[in-house]
């Protein structure tokens, strides 16, 4: 008997459609405050999750869904920051 593995799944705070763990990107607040993606999935701290896209990283920046799940303020260099490696990684 062939056992099935669980998939993760896990909700973009951009558009809000639930999708497999390892199709979005973890962006997390770790314990010093600092925001960053976690390539690795494994950083410690509070993350959000987000499509590999940059409109839904607009989209989570105009509703200020990125800072309420993180529960800190974001600045613009910040998001220009997460925009740029987020663009970078393929759109």
């Amino acid at each position: 008997m062939e056992v099935k593995k669980k998939i993760p799944m896990r909700r973009c705070v951009g558009c809000g459609e639930t999708r497999e763990k390892r199709q979005l990107l973890r962006i997390v607040r770790s314990p010093d405050g600092e925001v960053n993606i976690d390539l690795t999935g494994k950083k410690s701290g509070r993350g959000a999750y987000i499509c590999k896209n940059v409109s839904c990283l607009r989209k989570a920046r105009k509703n200020k869904r990125l800072e309420q799940n993180l529960e800190t303020s974001i600045s613009d260099d910040v998001y220009s920051r997460l925009e740029s490696q987020i663009g970078a990684d393929g759109n």
